[in-house]
């Protein structure tokens, strides 16, 4: 590691100004992702702003059909937390299946999505369900907020503040794990509003993305008869982790599995 500068601000308004006058400074949620790369020297950031202290992050409330989580959340408070067990036990049982004790415990959901991790779980969660992405600044639309591998439509300097969703009236997601880092090698999530069904998938792509075919399809006929191989290969991911063909595959095979659970 090398030398750098450490703040803890109280309030938002304290951590943009730190920000704007720090010569190349990185925000600081859980770190899972941001210290391991200070660590490899791959980033050397001049300052890191902890957000921690900032309390009204770290909050989870309902109001009518409408879930909000603070960004500073922890997977673990998420996978214990009793109005997000009761209302979407499955969001629930996502973040409970994030890395490992140590990563859940310190590791948020806003840092998660914000990070954009092509394989990472919340992303695929967010485009499934009707949600959207409060900053300091602005609403920022699910569909909108990813635009790349490790980008997204946030500005250097805007905090997510929170994430608001309308809860489903079904809600599931399944993976298969890279058994050393627990990503998905394949992710889907699927959220059902009345006839509206949105299919969105992790691990596969650059980016998460919504299966439109699948979507649509489940939206007219919510079974697992659907039709097969609907993403092209040529979209998907090959690596050392798994062909290309094998994740579209996976796809369809998930898909089956939670809307047999359904």
């Amino acid at each position: 590691m090398y030398n750098f500068n450490f703040h803890s601000p109280g309030t938002l308004d304290e951590a943009i100004n730190l920000y704007n006058n720090s010569e190349d400074p990185k925000f600081l949620a859980g770190g899972m992702t941001l210290l391991a790369s200070m660590k490899q020297r791959l980033i050397s950031p001049s300052d890191l702003i902890d957000l921690r202290n900032i309390s009204n992050l770290s909050e989870v409330s309902l109001n009518d059909k409408v879930l909000k989580i603070g960004s500073l959340c922890s997977h673990f408070k998420l996978s214990r937390n009793e109005i997000i067990n009761d209302k979407i036990k499955n969001l629930a049982k996502l973040a409970d299946g994030i890395g490992d004790p140590a990563v859940r415990k310190m590791g948020t959901i806003g840092g998660s999505i914000a990070n954009s991790d092509p394989a990472a779980d919340w992303p695929a969660a967010i485009l499934a369900l009707k949600s959207q992405i409060i900053t300091n600044s602005r609403i920022i639309s699910n569909k909108d907020f990813f635009t790349g591998m490790f980008e997204t439509l946030l500005e250097d300097n805007e905090i997510i503040t929170s994430i608001e969703i309308e809860i489903p009236d079904y809600f599931n997601y399944k993976k298969l794990p890279n058994p050393a880092s627990r990503y998905a090698i394949v992710g889907v999530a699927i959220a059902k509003y009345g006839n509206n069904v949105n299919v969105a998938i992790s691990g596969a792509s650059h980016t998460p993305f919504i299966a439109e075919t699948i979507s649509d399809y489940l939206s007219n006929n919510f079974s697992n008869d659907f039709p097969e191989k609907t993403i092209a290969k040529d979209d998907l991911n090959e690596d050392i982790h798994a062909s290309a063909e094998y994740r579209v595959n996976l796809i369809d095979v998930l898909t089956k599995q939670i809307i047999n659970e359904s």
